[in-house]
């Protein structure tokens, strides 16, 4: 199982991964242990969800990460605020 999540740090700036481990990443996210959320503060996960296999979890990241991607994170997003 593979998890696709969005990170936002205390300034909104978001991060898009992936990862078998959230709990896991998460950690190495806050510990500066990844070189581009080392400087983001606050990290905390907004979004995230569970697929079968890597292959379709790197297609969703991809996707997340394409303006597509933004528009339908910024409606979820807004939906819960």
């Amino acid at each position: 199982m593979y998890t696709v999540y969005v990170l936002q740090d205390s300034l909104g700036k978001l991060y898009k991964g992936m990862t078998n481990d959230l709990s896991r990443r998460l950690a190495e996210h806050t510990a500066g242990g990844t070189k581009t959320t080392r400087f983001m503060s606050g990290l905390r996960v907004v979004y995230s969800e569970e697929l079968s296999d890597r292959l379709s979890a790197r297609k969703r990241e991809k996707y997340l990460k394409s303006a597509a991607g933004r528009k339908f994170l910024k409606n979820v997003l807004n939906m819960g605020a």
